[in-house]
C-alpha cells in the first residue's frame, strides 16, 4: 500500500512538473520520500527534487539532492547530469566537469552530454586565461600605486581605477586577495592620501562583497577597529567609502557566501555572530570618541540603523537589538543629547540628532514584550536623570536635549521622560532664558512635546501664551521661528476636520504667511528655515493654507531647493506638506446614515473643508507639477540618509500616486524622472507605501509606452511591484490596474513574459479570470492571452485534467464584447501554437459550434478575424474536425465571408475552404469558387 502511494505521488509530481508547478511537484516528491520508498525509488525521487530546485534556481539545494540520488545509485546518469548543471551555476566548474565526464563514459553517444562537456571546457580555459593574464596586471598596479615617484601622476590614477574595476569581478577579487592584496591595500590606507585611500576602500568592497571568508580574513589583517576608525576622518568622501565597505562586510558576515566562486571558502573557521558583535561594538565606541568627525558619527549611526534591527517581524531573533541596547544605548543617547558647535561637546552635524532618534525608534520598535520595553524606558530615564541631577545648568540642557531626541524617535519613551520630576518645569523656565542656546533647546523640546494630542492639550492650556510671547517678543529669528512652529502644531490639532478650529478665524493663514516669508529668506541658514517647513507641514491641514501655498511660486521653489540641500532632516516635513496639499492621506467618505445618527446623538461629526473637494485638489496638483515637484521628489528618493525613513518613503509614494491620478499629467511625471523614482519606493518601505508606489507604476505602465517610461533593464524591475498588487489584500481597482499593466508588459517581449512567470503571477491571474467584476475578469483574460505566447503557459493549457481551455471557449461566447475579443484572441494563438488543443475544443463544451458560428457572424471584424483563424487552425489540425465543421452552418458562413472585400477575414475564410477542398470534403463550383 505504501509503495503504491509513493508511486502515485511520484506520478502526481511528474504531472505537476510538466505543468510548470515546480513547488507543487517538490511537495509531492517529498511526501513520497516520507512513505518509505525503496532505495532505487529514493534515488529517482531525489533526482526529481534536484530537477525542481534547478527550475526554481536554488542551485545549492539542487546539488545536495542530486548528491543524495548518486549516493543511492552511483550510476544514475540523470542525477550526475543535474548535479553538473547545479555545480556549473554555482561556478564550481572543476567539479561540474568531473560529473560530465562520468556521464559521457556511461552514455558515450549522448550528444547533450558531449555538448555540455565542450561548453564547460571552454569556460574553464577562459577562466584560466583570465586568471593568468591578471597576475602580472595586479602586481604592476600595486607597484605603480606604492611608488612614491608616481605621486599625482595620471599613471597612478589609471592604476587605481583599474584595480577597483578588477575587484568588481569575483575572479579578479580572488586574484587580488591571493596576491597578498589585503596587506598591500593596507599600505595604501596608511598613506592617508585621499585618492589612494578611496581606491583601497573601493577595492576592498569588491574583495569582501558577498564572500564571508574573505571578509573575515580582511578584518583579521586590517583589524576591525582600524576599518571602523576610517569612518571618523574629516574627508567626507573617504568616510562614505568606509561606510559602504562596512555595510558590505556586514552583509557578507550576515548572509554568508552567495557567489559561486569559492576561493578560500572554508579555509578559515568563521564565527559570524562573534565577528558581527565585534564590528557593531566598534561602531558603538566610535559614537562617543573625541576627535571623530560629525559626518563619521552620522555614518556610524546609519550603519547601526541598517545592521541591527530585524528586517522582518517574522524573524523571532531580536538578540542583536537587545545586546546593542544593553551595550550602547547610553552612547546613542549621548550623541542625541549633544549640541551642535558647542564647546566641550562631541562634534555632531545638523542631522546627527535625527539619525540618533531614528536608530532609537527602530531599536524600540524591534522589542517584542513589555519587559524588554520597560528595560529600555528604565535605561533612558536613568541616563536623563543622571544628567538632570547634579550637573548644574549644562546637565539640565543635555537632559532636555536628550528628551527632545526621544520625542522625535520612540515618543513613548520621550513622554515618560517628560514626566520625570522637574523636567517640564525646567523646559518652561528655560524658554524665558536670555541665552539663545538655552532658549533654543527649551523651545524645541516644547515643540516636540506638543506633537502628541495628550501633550498638546496640556501645552494648549499652559504654553500657548508663552509661545505667543516668544513669537512676538523675541528679537532672534531662530527663537521666533521655533515658537511659530509650536503655535502651528497646536493650531492644527484638529487635522483636516474643518469644524475643529483651535485658533481664531484667519490666525492659521497669518502663521502660514510668516512661515512662507521665513522659508523664502535665503539669508537665514537652512537649519532655521527647516522649522518654517515644519510649521507648514502642520498648517497645510487647513485647505485655505493649501490654496495660498500652491499659489506662492517663490515659496514652492524655496521648499524644493531646501529639500535638495544638506539639511536632510527637512524631508519628512516636505513630504507631509505635499501629502496635505494633494490630499493623498487616507480619507473615507462618511456614511450619510451614520452622520445623521451621530447628529441625533449629539456626537461630533468631522467636516470636510469646501476647498478640499476634488476640483480644488486637481487644480493644486497641476500647480505643483508646473512648479517642478517631481524633480524635487526624485532627488529626495535618491537621498542616502537614515532620514529617508520608511514613513517618509510612504509620504512620497502617496504624493506620486496623487500626481499620476489624471492621465494627462502622467507624461509630465515620466519626463521629470518620476518612473525611475517610483521603483525604489515600490520595493522598500511600509506595506502601504509600497502598494501606493506600485499602483502609481501601474497607472504609468497602462497609459504610456513602458519601454520609454522604464528604459533598459529598469523595465524588468517593474514586474514585481505590479504582481504584488494582485494579492487579495489589495483593492479591486489595484487588481484591475495591475492586470492592465501586466498585459502591456506581456505583449512586449518573451523575456518580460518569463519575468512575469518567475514572479508566480499566473495562478493569481487565472484566479481573477473567475472574478465577478466584469472589468477585472476581462483584464485577467487579456493578460492571459498575451502570456499565452510563452511555451510554459501553452504547456499549462495543454496539460491534462484542467479547465483552462474550456474557460476560454466559453468566454468566447459571452455577451461582453471585449471579454470575447480577449478570449478569442487567446484561442486563436493557442490553437496556432499547439494544434493538439484543436481536437480538445469539441470535448470541452457541447456549445462549441454555436460559439464559433457566433464569432464568425459578429459585426465586429476583429472578432470575425479571430473566429476564422480558430476555425482554420482546427481544420488544419484534423480532417475529422474539418468534416464536422463543414457539415454545419460554418460552411455557409465561410462561403459568404470569403466573397467579401479583401481583408484578413476573407483571406482566412478562403484558406478554410481551400483546406476543405484539399480534404475533398467540398468541391469548387464551375467558376472555381
Amino acid at each position: 500500500m505504501t509503495a503504491s502511494s509513493a508511486e502515485q505521488l511520484r506520478k502526481e509530481g511528474n504531472e505537476l512538473f510538466k505543468c510548470g508547478d515546480y513547488e507543487g511537484a517538490l511537495t509531492a516528491y517529498t511526501q513520497a520520500l516520507s512513505l518509505g520508498a525503496t532505495p532505487q525509488d529514493q534515488a529517482i525521487l531525489h533526482r526529481n527534487r534536484a530537477a525542481c530546485h534547478l527550475k526554481l534556481e536554488d542551485y545549492s539545494k539542487a546539488e545536495a539532492e542530486a548528491s543524495k540520488a548518486i549516493e543511492k545509485d552511483g550510476g544514475d546518469v540523470k542525477a550526475l547530469y543535474r548535479r553538473s548543471q547545479a555545480l556549473e551555476k554555482l561556478g564550481r566548474l572543476d567539479q561540474a566537469v568531473l560529473d560530465l565526464k562520468r556521464c559521457v563514459s556511461l552514455e558515450p553517444k549522448n550528444k547533450v552530454f558531449q555538448e555540455s562537456l565542450r561548453n564547460i571546457g571552454g569556460q574553464i580555459q577562459e577562466k584560466v586565461r583570465y586568471m593568468s593574464s591578471t597576475d602580472a596586471k595586479v602586481e604592476q598596479m600595486f607597484q605603480i600605486l606604492l611608488d612614491p615617484k608616481e605621486k599625482g601622476t595620471e599613471k597612478k590614477q589609471k592604476a587605481s581605477q583599474n584595480l577597483v574595476v578588477l575587484a568588481r569581478e569575483d575572479a579578479g577579487a580572488e586574484k587580488i586577495f591571493r596576491s597578498n592584496g589585503v596587506q598591500l591595500l593596507q599600505r595604501l590606507l596608511d598613506t592617508e592620501e585621499t585618492d589612494l585611500m578611496l581606491a583601497a576602500l573601493r577595492t576592498l568592497v569588491g574583495i569582501c562583497s558577498e564572500h564571508q571568508s574573505r571578509t573575515v580574513a580582511t578584518l583579521s589583517v586590517l583589524g576591525t577597529r582600524r576599518v571602523v576608525s576610517i569612518l571618523g576622518v574629516e574627508n567626507q568622501a573617504v568616510s562614505l567609502a568606509a561606510c559602504h565597505l562596512l555595510q558590505v562586510m556586514f552583509d557578507a558576515l550576515k548572509e554568508g557566501v552567495k557567489k559561486g566562486f569559492r576561493g578560500k571558502e572554508g579555509a578559515i573557521i568563521v564565527d559570524p555572530a562573534r565577528e558581527l558583535k565585534v564590528l557593531i561594538n566598534s561602531l558603538l565606541e566610535l559614537l562617543t570618541e573625541v576627535g571623530v568627525s560629525g559626518q563619521g558619527r552620522d555614518n556610524a549611526l546609519t550603519l547601526l540603523i541598517k545592521m541591527v534591527p530585524r528586517k522582518s517581524p517574522k524573524d523571532p531573533n531580536n538578540s542583536l537589538t537587545l545586546w546593542v541596547i544593553d551595550q550602547g544605548l547610553k552612547k546613542i543617547l549621548e550623541v542625541g543629547g549633544s549640541l551642535q558647535d558647542a564647546a566641550g561637546e562631541l562634534t555632531v552635524t545638523a542631522n546627527s540628532r535625527m539619525s540618533a532618534s531614528i536608530l532609537l525608534s527602530k531599536l524600540f520598535d524591534d522589542l517584542k514584550c513589555d519587559a524588554e520595553r520597560e528595560n529600555f524606558h528604565r535605561l533612558c530615564e536613568n541616563y536623563i536623570r543622571s544628567w538632570f541631577e547634579g550637573h548644574g545648568l549644562a546637565g539640565k540642557l543635555r537632559a532636555i536635549q536628550t528628551v527632545s531626541c526621544l520625542l522625535q524617535g520612540p515618543c513613548d519613551a520621550g513622554n515618560r521622560a517628560l514626566e520625570l520630576s522637574g523636567v517640564m518645569e525646567s523646559v518652561i523656565a528655560l524658554c524665558a532664558s536670555e541665552q539663545e542656546e538655552e532658549q533654543l533647546v527649551a523651545v524645541e523640546a516644547l515643540i516636540h512635546a506638543a506633537g502628541k494630542a495628550k501633550r498638546a492639550s496640556f501645552i494648549t492650556a499652559n504654553g500657548v501664551s508663552l509661545l505667543k510671547d516668544l513669537y512676538k517678543g523675541s528679537e532672534r529669528d531662530s527663537i521666533r521661528i521655533r515658537a511659530l512652529v509650536g503655535l502651528c502644531k497646536l493650531g492644527s490639532a484638529g487635522g483636516t476636520d474643518f469644524s475643529m478650529k483651535q485658533f481664531a478665524e484667519g490666525s492659521t493663514l497669518k502663521l502660514a504667511k510668516q512661515c512662507r516669508k521665513w522659508l523664502c529668506n535665503d539669508q537665514i541658514d537652512a537649519g532655521t528655515r527647516r522649522w518654517a517647513v515644519e510649521g507648514l507641514a502642520y498648517l497645510t491641514f487647513d485647505a485655505d493654507v493649501k490654496e495660498e501655498f500652491v499659489e506662492d511660486e517663490a515659496a514652492l521653489k524655496a521648499l524644493f531647493q531646501l529639500s535638495r540641500s544638506e539639511e536632510r532632516s527637512v524631508l519628512f516635513a516636505v513630504g507631509s506638506a505635499l501629502v496635505n496639499c494633494t490630499n493623498s492621506y487616507d480619507y473615507e467618505e462618511p456614511d450619510p446614515k451614520m452622520v445623521e445618527l451621530a447628529k441625533y446623538a449629539k456626537q461630533h461629526v468631522p467636516e470636510q473643508h469646501p476647498k478640499d473637494k476634488p476640483s480644488f485638489v486637481r487644480a493644486r496638483v497641476k500647480k505643483l507639477l508646473a512648479a517642478g515637484v517631481v524633480s524635487a521628489m526624485t532627488c529626495m528618493v535618491k537621498t542616502e540618509s537614515p532620514v529617508l525613513t520608511n514613513s517618509c518613503r510612504e509620504l512620497l509614494s502617496r504624493v506620486f500616486l496623487a500626481l499620476v491620478e489624471e492621465v494627462e499629467d502622467r507624461g509630465t511625471v515620466v519626463a521629470q524622472g518620476g518612473g525611475k523614482a517610483l521603483l525604489p519606493l515600490a520595493l522598500e518601505g511600509t506595506d502601504v507605501g509600497q502598494t501606493k508606489a506600485a499602483q502609481a507604476l501601474a497607472k504609468l505602465t497602462i497609459t504610456s509606452n513602458p519601454e520609454m517610461t522604464f528604459p533598459g533593464e529598469r523595465i524588468y524591475e517593474v514586474v514585481r511591484p505590479l504582481v504584488s498588487l494582485l494579492h487579495l489584500s489589495c483593492s479591486g481597482l489595484q487588481n484591475f490596474e495591475a492586470l492592465m499593466a501586466l498585459t502591456n508588459l506581456a505583449g512586449i517581449s518573451e523575456r518580460l513574459r518569463q519575468k512575469i512567470l518567475k514572479e508566480k503571477a499566473v495562478p493569481m491571474i487565472e484566479g481573477y479570470m473567475f472574478e465577478e467584476h466584469e472589468m477585472i475578469r476581462r483584464a485577467a483574460t487579456e493578460c492571459m492571452c498575451n502570456l499565452a505566447m510563452s511555451k510554459e503557459v501553452q504547456d499549462l493549457f495543454e496539460a491534462q485534467g484542467n479547465d483552462r481551455l474550456k474557460l476560454l471557449v466559453l468566454y468566447s461566447g459571452e455577451d461582453d464584447e471585449l471579454l470575447r475579443r480577449a478570449a478569442a484572441g487567446g484561442l486563436a494563438m493557442l490553437t496556432s501554437m499547439r494544434p493538439a488543443l484543436c481536437s480538445r475544443i469539441p470535448q470541452v463544451t457541447t456549445h462549441w459550434l454555436e460559439i464559433l458560428q457566433a464569432l464568425l457572424l459578429s459585426p465586429n471584424q476583429e472578432l470575425q478575424h479571430r473566429g476564422t483563424v480558430v476555425v482554420l487552425n482546427m481544420m488544419q489540425s484534423s480532417k475529422e474536425i474539418a468534416s464536422t465543421l463543414m457539415e454545419s452552418e460554418v460552411l455557409e458562413i465561410l462561403s459568404v465571408l470569403a466573397k467579401g472585400e479583401e481583408s484578413p477575414v476573407t483571406r482566412a475564410a478562403a484558406a478554410c475552404l481551400e483546406k476543405a477542398v484539399e480534404y475533398r470534403l467540398i468541391q469548387p463550383n464551375q467558376d472555381g469558387e
